[in-house]
């Protein structure tokens, strides 16, 4: 029987026989209580905007899965936005794009630097590479449009402006987002306990060094 829908309600989505999408305001907030609550059947989560999909340890655990994840989010409610860690990102400014964003937001390049630093970001999901974080909470004046052509080589630790989102490479990819500085912080490392230093929730702010 297909789940009820609506604005407020989970929509469910299979994608094959043991992945299933839970579509809902509540992503982060069930996304949290799987962390801190695993259950059983499901073998991993991966967040997105508003969205979570559950890889399963096997296709007959489908049914009661989403049974149970209906359950789960009749528990939760809505987290006070930035509610996880303060994650505070130093950033030397000075990338390729800096003036001209500065330019675009109508701004001199310390007041755009001193605009983003203000700036309270939140990671609103992982994706694109490992230890990628979309940050939104970008005011509209600095907001950039994306390149026209992706370059071919973004360097690791690039600190980039595209659409509504922030974000910082943590390795050499190709890219299309305005870049405007770098950080030395690294944000994929297999070595540590965890390799990604941030999550979904976690409060962001740029500090600008020398």
């Amino acid at each position: 029987m297909p789940a009820p829908s609506g604005p407020d309600l989970p929509t469910f989505e299979w994608l094959g026989d043991a992945a299933l999408t839970v579509r809902t305001p509540l992503a982060r907030e069930l996304y949290a209580s799987l962390r801190a609550r695993p259950l059983s059947g499901v073998q991993e989560a991966v967040p997105a905007l508003n969205l979570l999909t559950l890889l399963l340890d096997a296709p007959t655990a489908g049914e009661a899965v989403q049974e149970a994840i209906a359950a789960r989010l009749a528990t939760l409610t809505p987290a006070p936005g930035g509610s996880g860690r303060r994650v505070v990102v130093p950033v030397t400014f000075g990338g390729p794009d800096l003036d001209w964003c500065a330019a675009h937001a109508g701004l001199d390049r310390a007041a755009f630097v001193a605009a983003l630093c203000a700036a309270q970001l939140e990671v609103a999901f992982l994706g694109f590479t490992p230890g990628f974080a979309f940050l939104t909470g970008l005011p509209e004046p600095l907001r950039m449009p994306r390149l026209d052509a992706p370059r071919e080589r973004v360097p690791a630790g690039s600190v980039a402006l595209g659409g509504p989102w922030a974000g910082v490479y943590p390795r050499e990819t190709p890219g299309g987002w305005r870049l405007v500085g770098r950080t030395a912080m690294n944000f994929f490392d297999l070595s540590r306990a965890a390799p990604v230093p941030w999550q979904p929730g976690d409060r962001v702010q740029f500090e600008a060094r020398a």
